[in-house]
């Protein structure tokens, strides 16, 4: 599934098909904009967005065998929510 299946979605419910997507930009902006400041994002029955610093590591280079340092990174998690993960089970 992605944005386009969800703003289909939307339109049978709501109104026009622009403005379906123009709702959904603005929630992906603004769960983008919490999470890119240090917040945490909980959608209640869905899951967490949770934003962490990976770790410095070093890895070798598959091709030359060379030892590579890798920089610490921002990355996000997801934790789906107790809800979501039980529908998955059935």
């Amino acid at each position: 599934m992605n944005k386009s299946h969800i703003v289909m979605a939307l339109t049978r419910v709501l109104s026009t098909r622009k403005e379906c997507s123009a709702a959904l930009d603005k929630v992906f902006d603004e769960i983008a904009k919490a999470i890119s400041s240090g917040q945490k994002v909980t959608i209640s029955g869905f899951g967490s967005f949770r934003p962490y610093i990976s770790r410095a590591r070093r890895v070798k280079d598959p091709r030359t065998g060379r030892i590579i340092d890798v920089p610490p990174k921002r990355r996000v998690r997801f934790v789906p929510s107790k809800d979501l993960s039980s529908r998955q089970e059935r």
